[in-house]
């Protein structure tokens, strides 16, 4: 003995998975720059501040992928600022040192010493590994449902 269902509105939830399907991107994106918005806010306030510059140049900065699902954000120093942040010497002007940098990751001085770094940038990181991952999740959990409300699936 057969049994048959016969689901009302099983078009329609088809139709509506499939455009679920279309739509994280948006989601993903959204998403993760939430959350590195609050890692580059931590980087500003760690960055050590003599004339402001550094905190102004701290910028986020998206990677193009190719991936479907996928975006990455990066925290870099606003390439417009360089000619603050670049040290030009030498005969020809050539750039000998870049500020950000060498803020972030140490330098040798003159005398041949270490400097070591501040890591603001990498210790803002480290601080709010959870937070990031809880925000991006929070997020997309958010608009997904509101998208499956949206298509009368839940």
């Amino acid at each position: 003995m057969s049994i048959y269902f016969r689901v009302d509105g099983m078009e329609k939830l088809i139709k509506s998975i499939e455009e679920l399907g279309k739509v994280p991107q948006k989601y993903v994106t959204s998403a993760s720059r939430k959350a590195m918005t609050a890692v580059q806010k931590v980087s500003k306030e760690k960055a050590p501040y003599e004339t402001g510059n550094l905190r102004k140049g701290i910028i986020l900065r998206g990677e193009k992928s190719h991936s479907k699902g996928k975006k990455v954000y990066r925290i870099i120093f606003d390439p417009r600022m360089n000619d603050i942040f670049q040290k030009k010497s030498g005969k020809y002007g050539e750039v000998k040192g870049y500020y950000p940098v060498s803020q972030e990751y140490g330098y040798f001085s003159r005398s041949g010493n270490y400097i070591p770094g501040f890591r603001f940038v990498h210790k803002s990181f480290k601080q709010n590994t959870r937070n990031i991952e809880s925000t991006i999740i929070g997020t997309m959990q958010t608009k997904i449902d509101a998208e499956l409300r949206k298509a009368g699936l839940k």
